[in-house]
């Protein structure tokens, strides 16, 4: 386990590039230094933040009050790989994703190939219920080991605990988030768990179950539906996703992100403005765009140029950090997205980063 004595800045270690330094900041390479210092954290009162790849973050220019934890550890374990039935995935939390996504489509096992070049590490992919162009972990996770802070031990949750809906799960429910009414605490979420590791479970093939997702069989050029190559949907993706900014590329700005900032609503089928996208959600709602809610209500491609931060001039979804940006003027071009496209539809974006130290 390694204690930095010089802190880095939380820009360092979060693809926004944004935010101030930690009280304190340490990296951990096994399991153990893992829960060790989670359980240091707790038992001194110091508030908590772990980090993986940091592309779901928007952090205080002030930093962080307390001690930064950061899960270096990589790898897949693949006990079972011959099996007939599924091929088991055990993943660290601190693997970068993409790595595994990569692995799986090249070994033909198949379930996450449309979840290519998300960036970030594995341990945040339950939390958010990471999904893209038609699949979501929860389509193939099993468990998630996880350390339980509130019973001090290490616990295992199967799918059916983990209750995992539009981009949340039990892990993102179970957050607590400091008031920042208390000028005793500062602004951020103290979650419950902390992500150990995570267990998927594939199919062996070499197509997909089928395309959903119509921007992706026109990219495949199937119809939706049909079925396609797993190596030709992960190009694919890739593909779509360069072309809007979500591929992280140190040389682009486009890509100085969160990805989507905003998630998609889901609403009563009454509430969907006229014109709208709508696909089927849970329960009898309907969940429509929210690029298209920002492009509607004015807001276009490249709204805020040439910064320092402004909506991505790929993708509207993605507020960006054209160089120079600070926590501040990422919050202050949210608020103006946000409150414009309430003003116009009466619908209000929800925020998909964790705020650190910052709010809408």
């Amino acid at each position: 386990m390694t204690t930095s004595t010089s802190t880095p800045a939380l820009a360092d270690l979060t693809t926004f590039r944004v935010g101030g330094p930690a009280s304190r900041y340490v990296e951990t390479t096994t399991e153990r230094e893992l829960v060790e210092a989670v359980r240091a954290a707790d038992d001194a009162g110091e508030p908590l933040l772990v980090v993986g790849g940091g592309s779901n973050l928007l952090v205080s220019d002030a930093g962080f009050d307390g001690v930064v934890v950061r899960d270096v550890r990589t790898g897949i374990d693949v006990p079972d790989h011959s099996a007939c039935a599924g091929v088991t995935y055990t993943v660290p939390a601190g693997t970068p994703w993409d790595e595994v996504v990569e692995q799986a489509v090249t070994h033909r096992l198949v379930g996450l190939e449309a979840l290519s070049g998300i960036p970030g590490s594995t341990g945040a992919t339950p939390v958010q219920n990471v999904g893209a162009y038609g699949q979501e972990v929860a389509q193939t996770i099993s468990t998630v080991r996880v350390w339980d802070r509130a019973r001090g031990r290490v616990r295992t949750l199967p799918l059916v605990d983990l209750k995992f809906g539009y981009r949340t799960s039990l892990l993102k429910r179970s957050m607590r988030t400091v008031d920042p009414a208390d000028p005793r605490s500062p602004w951020h979420p103290t979650p419950r768990y902390v992500v150990l590791d995570v267990t998927f479970q594939l199919r062996q093939g070499t197509h997909t179950r089928s395309i959903d997702y119509p921007e992706l069989a026109r990219t495949l050029g199937v119809g939706v539906g049909e079925r396609a190559p797993i190596l030709d949907v992960r190009a694919a993706v890739l593909e779509l996703r360069g072309r809007k900014g979500m591929v992280l590329d140190p040389a682009d700005h486009d890509t100085w992100s969160a990805g989507s900032f905003f998630t998609n609503p889901v609403l009563a089928a009454e509430s969907v403005p006229e014109g709208a996208p709508r696909f089927p959600a849970t329960d009898g709602l309907v969940k429509t765009s929210a690029a298209w809610l920002i492009e509607h209500a004015g807001f276009s491609r490249g709204f805020g140029a040439p910064g320092p931060a402004a909506l991505s001039a790929k993708h509207t979804l993605a507020l960006t950090n054209r160089g120079g940006a600070d926590a501040a003027d990422l919050v202050a071009l949210a608020r103006q997205v946000r409150d414009g496209v309430r003003e116009a539809f009466g619908v209000v974006l929800e925020p998909e980063p964790v705020l650190v130290g910052v709010t809408l």
